[in-house]
């Protein structure tokens, strides 16, 4: 195996909830009607994705490039007192880095996936952190993968990914890389998705479970 690239929200941070909060909020404020459908399809967008989609879809009476702003900056004050880190998180990234290296692969904003590497000391540890605002489309595209490997320097079926959500295992599957699932408890993957890749009971089974298994054979 090659590399070993993270998701960001669910898998490190406790966050879906919290961007599920913020963005049901700025909807309502805003003009739009939730529904429980717009939970589960702008998880893994990008950015500019779900800016519209909070736009064409929910309703929001502002600009895709202005709603996505307001929830950004929403999401910076909520993490100026911190990241929700998950338990053993830091202590799971760190273990894996020092048998191979690792990335970041997120649908979150650049700015909070540095809020997450600087709280928890992981910047020198993590060397490469992609949002899919660079990568071009979001989860379930696989384009934040392939970036990420791409950096990395590695072939995405030699190197294996770690996610939460539908969206992004079915990311992860695109990219061709081995797929580790850790199941979010609030919004449960689907189950055929789920059958598709490795189920981990939670993240700390992940490095017995890389030393047993060799991607891309």
């Amino acid at each position: 195996m090659d590399a070993v690239v993270f998701d960001l929200d669910g898998v490190l941070v406790d966050s879906e909830t919290v961007w599920d909060e913020v963005r049901q909020a700025f909807a309502t404020a805003h003009g739009g009607t939730w529904t429980p459908a717009a939970t589960r399809a702008m998880q893994g967008m990008s950015t500019p994705e779900w800016g519209a989609y909070l736009v064409e879809e929910v309703g929001v009476r502002l600009s895709p490039e202005d709603a996505a702003a307001g929830v950004i900056e929403e999401m910076d004050r909520r993490y100026e007192a911190g990241p929700p880190v998950l338990p053993q998180a830091v202590d799971v990234v760190r273990a894996v880095a020092a048998r191979w290296p690792v990335a970041i692969a997120s649908s979150s904003p650049p700015s909070l996936i540095e809020a997450f590497l600087h709280a928890t000391d992981l910047t020198g540890v993590v060397p490469v952190a992609v949002s899919s605002e660079a990568a071009g489309a979001g989860k379930p595209a696989p384009d934040v993968y392939l970036l990420a490997c791409a950096r990395l320097g590695v072939e995405p079926t030699r190197s294996a990914a770690v996610e939460d959500s539908t969206n992004g295992l079915r990311a992860a599957l695109a990219a061709g890389m081995a797929v580790y699932a850790v199941p979010n408890p609030h919004f449960p993957p689907a189950p055929e998705v789920l059958a598709e890749v490795t189920v981990l009971r939670g993240l700390p089974d992940l490095l017995p479970a890389l030393t047993l298994t060799r991607p891309g054979e």
